[in-house]
């Protein structure tokens, strides 16, 4: 009776453990905002050709998608694949909390860094080290409305700093009017600063991006320039006359914005009817005459969770995702633009006169400095300090040394443990 029941049981044992063997292999995922929405609609053709595979996929508010990681990553419950803005890569990787997908990438048929724009790829490097696939991408360019421009006496968009300002000043002229302006610089928008640092290769941070660096002779002469289109009313100072920049486009209280693809559709729908055609996109002007000059390469990557126990299929998942079809695919349910180059090959690209001018800015683009602290110096102190320039609060040199102080402060983490690195 006994030998009959152990028989019994271990038949059992056996019958769970083949059973366990078919279940397939999960893959957790989570996507944010819109992109965990329409992400779904993909997966059945990977499931498809993965029948082993089942990937389970959870939409993160944008809003609250940081805080989540970070909880998750306390917790030990991050998913296996997540997405990141690749400005967030220096973060996590900085907890040891992504893979470092060298090794994946090496092997890989269809991934290769040669199909990738070279500034977004290097928004996922660190330490030589690639830590990040590039999903979806986007960056900045020159939004101007063409009739005011011809009105001014230039057919062509500005293509450099000086063309920038001799066409502001033009605008300004024509318009005759004190309450309109050229060129919209939002004091609150931390962007265009450090494009235009960037853009005269300056460099924000100094000593392995221990300090700041902001008071360097490139970044001034960058910040000053800009600057000066509050100083002579070339750009409206503030956000209180400017509700709706849409509206602000179309009624002329500004000519030219910078702004990224997020914002095609809006522009479409609001210049209608006779403006229909009074307005186009340009990459952004350069310091010198080597144009374009450079933009920011912004974006979302997909990682894998270092302590995952299916990275292998997580990485199929990320080839799957980076096909140029699944791309094309994509962009069409949630416009988010390729991150693979062959995908602009295709006619929904080559056919659009808006895509053509981001497919040229994306050949020009540039990481800001990848640690863990830059959105805190970005969003609070470029912008804090920016305010009080062009509100003559402060003066140039006084802003951009309290900026630097400020920012060496919050650096004072890193420093530490950058020399406890090298002792």
């Amino acid at each position: 009776m006994c030998k009959r029941k152990i028989a019994v049981l271990f038949l059992i044992f056996i019958l769970g453990c083949v059973k366990s063997e078919n279940e397939p292999t999960v893959i957790k995922f989570w996507a944010m905002g819109a992109e965990g929405e329409y992400v779904s609609q993909l997966l059945p053709e990977f499931e498809k050709e993965n029948p082993n595979i089942k990937v389970t996929v959870q939409q993160v508010p944008w809003t609250a998608a940081q805080e989540k990681l970070i909880t998750a990553f306390a917790s030990e419950k991050l998913p296996d694949l997540f997405q990141l803005g690749n400005t967030w890569v220096p973060q996590f990787h900085s907890l040891s909390a992504i893979e470092n997908l060298t090794e994946f990438v090496d092997k890989s048929t269809s991934i290769d860094q040669s199909n990738y724009f070279q500034g977004i790829w290097d928004t996922n490097v660190l330490d030589s080290t690639i830590y990040g696939i590039p999903w979806y991408i986007d960056t900045r360019v020159l939004y101007y409305r063409t009739d005011i421009l011809k009105r001014a006496g230039y057919e062509h968009p500005p293509r450099t700093w000086d063309e920038l300002y001799e066409v502001s000043k033009s605008i300004k002229k024509v318009l005759a009017d004190e309450n309109k302006f050229a060129i919209y610089l939002p004091s609150n928008e931390w962007a265009p600063f450090i494009i235009w640092g960037l853009q005269n290769n300056a460099k924000l941070l100094k000593s392995n991006n221990s300090y700041g660096n902001f008071s360097s002779a490139e970044f001034k002469e960058a910040f000053t320039f800009l600057t000066k289109f509050h100083k002579e009313k070339l750009a409206p100072i503030g956000m209180t006359k400017v509700n709706n920049i849409f509206q602000g486009f179309k009624d002329e209280y500004f000519s030219i914005y910078i702004s990224g693809p997020w914002n095609i559709k809006d522009f479409k729908f609001w210049l209608t009817d006779s403006l229909e055609n009074s307005w186009m996109i340009a990459p952004l002007p350069s310091p010198t005459d080597k144009y374009p000059g450079a933009s920011l390469a912004g974006g979302s990557s997909l990682v894998i969770n270092s302590k995952s126990e299916v990275k292998e299929e997580a990485w199929k998942l990320i080839e799957f995702l980076s096909r140029k079809n699944v791309q094309i695919k994509f962009y069409k349910l949630l416009n988010n633009l390729p991150a693979v180059k062959n995908a602009w090959n295709d006619s929904v690209f080559v056919n659009d006169k808006y895509m053509k001018v981001f497919y040229k800015q994306f050949l020009n683009v540039k990481a800001t400095p990848k640690i863990a602290e830059w959105e805190q110096i970005a969003f609070s102190k470029v912008q804090q300090y920016t305010e009080y320039t062009v509100r003559e609060v402060m003066t140039v040199d006084e802003a951009l040394a309290a900026l630097d102080k400020d920012i060496n402060e919050i650096l004072k983490k890193r420093r530490w443990l950058l020399n406890r690195k090298i002792e």
